[in-house]
């Protein structure tokens, strides 16, 4: 257990350190979608503070992470039919490689909302981790896109399409699988792709159909789509992991369920956990509801719940004392996320996928077609801007130093003050 503590420890002083340039994982160095210190321009369309634009073909919905000066996307096509990894240069905007990674005939269903490739990648010094769901997993030299190990064995159907990224703790590489048959967690040994250990989900999903003996809807109340995430909790260590119909706590070093908190009916969700304040916030899936969970080392409480305007797709954004969410249909909400009240809700427009961002004392939101709203972090709503590129963003932005990395449905952004501004 030592050893593994140690692991995290370091892990956190890293992102520490590097978190200026590198955009390790979808939400960042430290796991919450926050750039503090970066200066990101305020304004910029298709003619203003576009540093570069690269197009990038296929269908994907994954984010791009950043390690030093390339970042690294998932990609795939509409049908599924093959998964490959994109380098690019960070300054130059230049594919330095597209490599295709695996090719399948009889790829799972993916519905038309999701991609084959939804998953982000994970990157460390050395290392690049990708995932397309069950059917292919693998760790990558990220200079050149060689692999080093993959795992082609899991089985899981996610009925939908995969979405859930992988995670690095210590040596381990967590992978989550919520699919209509199988649901499980598992940690393999990252410089090997070896199972340290699996454990199954443990909620009675309470969906058998008595005339058939078989789930309701063929197991679509059991899928799950969200990514892991470790905290420490009365200096233990703790897993905390989001599936169907439940939110549970791990001991990452054998897997062990240490408590489980049940939702009810919930199922879907796609939403990464965020720990703050000593509370766990987590929209909970299909019901709708954003919980804020106390986690200790054997149990947890629900402290409040909020059931107004709550994402399904998009991760909650804390500041401190403040949350602030937008969900599917386009509706902003800033909340105290100490008693859940709510400051204030405004519609921005379109449709959201892309987990908020905070930057320099702003909140960005990007909608699913081009728009990017730009909106004081505050406890009154102050919109700052309102910005359009040609396409829309379903997975969230990065960012390194002062740029704003956007990957759209058609191209890659670099979006940074001008010289001279």
């Amino acid at each position: 257990m030592r050893l593994v503590i140690a692991g995290l420890f370091c892990t956190v002083c890293l992102a520490s350190v590097v978190a200026e340039t590198n955009w390790p994982g979808y939400r960042g160095p430290r796991e919450n979608s926050r750039a503090d210190e970066a200066k990101l321009p305020i304004t910029w369309s298709e003619t203003e503070n576009v540093v570069w634009k690269t197009p990038v073909a296929g269908k994907a919905w994954s984010s791009p992470v950043i390690w030093g000066d390339r970042i690294y996307l998932t990609n795939s096509n509409e049908e599924g039919s093959y998964y490959s990894v994109v380098c690019v240069d960070k300054n130059t905007g230049k594919v330095v490689y597209d490599k295709r990674l695996y090719s399948t005939p009889l790829p799972q269903y993916c519905h038309p909302f999701n991609s084959y490739a939804s998953c982000s990648p994970v990157i460390e010094e050395g290392n690049l981790y990708v995932s397309f769901g069950s059917p292919y997993n693998a760790c990558l030299d990220p200079a050149t896109g060689d692999v080093k190990w993959e795992r082609t064995d899991f089985v899981c159907n996610h009925f939908r399409g995969p979405g859930s990224s992988p995670y690095i703790y210590g040596e381990m590489l967590i992978l989550q699988f919520d699919g209509s048959n199988f649901q499980f967690v598992t940690a393999l040994n990252k410089k090997t792709g070896e199972t340290i250990w699996r454990t199954d989900r443990s909620v009675d999903f309470d969906d058998i159909v008595a005339a058939t003996g078989k789930p309701e809807r063929e197991g679509d109340w059991r899928k799950a789509y969200s990514t892991a995430l470790a905290i420490e909790v009365e200096g233990e260590p703790l897993l905390i992991s989001l599936g169907s119909k439940a939110l549970y706590a791990y001991a990452p070093a054998d897997g062990k369920e240490l408590w489980r908190v049940e939702l009810g009916k919930s199922h879907s969700g796609a939403c990464r956990p965020v720990y703050e304040n000593g509370l766990i916030y987590m929209p909970i899936g299909a019901g709708k509801e954003l919980w804020a969970i106390r986690p200790k080392k054997d149990s947890a409480e629900v402290v409040w719940k909020h059931t107004r305007s709550v994402p399904r797709r998009p991760s909650v954004l804390v500041l401190n004392d403040l949350l602030f969410m937008v969900d599917d249909d386009g509706i902003a909400s800033c909340l105290n996320a100490i008693t859940g009240d709510t400051f204030w809700q405004k519609r921005l427009g379109s449709n959201f996928s892309a987990t908020p961002l905070y930057a320099d004392g702003r909140i960005y939101f990007l909608d699913e077609v081009g728009t990017g709203h730009v909106v004081k972090a505050g406890q009154e709503f102050e919109s700052l801007a309102e910005n359009k590129l040609d396409g829309g963003c379903m997975g969230s932005p990065a960012v390194s130093d002062d740029a704003l990395y956007v990957r759209t449905k058609t191209d890659l952004y670099r979006i940074e003050k001008s010289k001279g501004k």
